[in-house]
């Protein structure tokens, strides 16, 4: 039978912080009521994908197994998005994580369907690979380069196709290659109620597991990082252009989000 993943809800910033430090994720519950789901999930729905941006749009009509639909960039798609790139109190850690200049590498809202097969455990991005007894040495402490925010737009539970965690995978120094456990510590399902906001760091060992039941689900993913972490913003090459509209509503703070850094190293 899978295990739930431990959420505790910490109130104080410093505790945040040092959750997603230690244990790599940070829970924030309630974070949208049940008419900012609705809207967030209808805007989701009526976006068209564009596949030059890298979207999906898998669906059984078009030659799919399942319903797999992703909008990169949607901060880019609709001035909805904007609140969610300095969304309290997810952008609070962020800050303190990846400092006052980070900023958001990526934003994709992901639709998937009941068929959806299970994926493999995997890091999103390993910046440093140690022996793990030197990551645990207490004297070691890996920057957190990269954290992502996982806004829950459903009610989860498992048949839904929870994110799996192995607890503690961050402090093994590399990526699972295959393994299932890490210092006797197997994955944990995040089940959660929609609203609800998990951020976690790069390193952490999860997957997305299979839908089974006969429901939707519905996720939007904010990436932020460290300024030296470059933006993930397709089509390259130049080829991708903001919306002049929607930049026109963004906020001071969101706008540096976005990129509008001022001059520091290499610039």
């Amino acid at each position: 039978m899978a295990k739930a993943l431990s959420l505790v809800a910490y109130t104080e910033l410093e505790d945040q912080v040092e959750a997603l430090e230690k244990d790599g994720y940070v829970y924030f519950p309630n974070v949208l009521d049940s008419d900012e789901i609705d809207v967030l999930r209808s805007t989701m729905d009526r976006l068209d994908t564009i596949p030059e941006c890298y979207d999906r749009n898998q669906t059984p009509e078009n030659g799919g197994s399942f319903v797999n639909k992703i909008i990169n960039n949607s901060f880019n798609r609709d001035p909805l998005y904007l609140e969610f790139l300095d969304k309290s109190p997810i952008i609070e850690v962020a800050e303190e994580t990846h400092g006052g200049d980070c900023h958001c590498i990526g934003m994709q809202s992901w639709i998937t369907g009941p068929g959806r097969p299970d994926q493999g455990l995997h890091t999103d991005y390993l910046p440093i690979s140690l022996p793990s007894d030197i990551r645990q040495d207490p004297r070691v402490k890996v920057p957190i380069f990269i954290t992502t925010a996982h806004y829950y737009l459903n009610d989860m539970y498992e048949e839904l196709g929870p994110t799996k965690f192995v607890p503690g995978s961050h402090y093994s120094g590399c990526s699972p290659n295959g393994a299932t456990e890490w210092n006797n510590r197997t994955e944990e399902s995040i089940i959660c109620n929609a609203g609800d906001v998990v951020l976690f760091r790069s390193e952490v060992w999860h997957r997305g597991s299979a839908n089974t039941s006969d429901d939707t689900r519905y996720l939007l993913q904010v990436h932020y990082a460290k300024r030296m972490i470059t933006q993930k913003y397709p089509p390259y090459l130049n080829k991708f252009q903001f919306d002049e509209t929607i930049l026109d509503q963004a906020n001071p703070r969101q706008k540096r989000l976005l990129g509008d850094h001022g001059p520091s190293n290499y610039d």
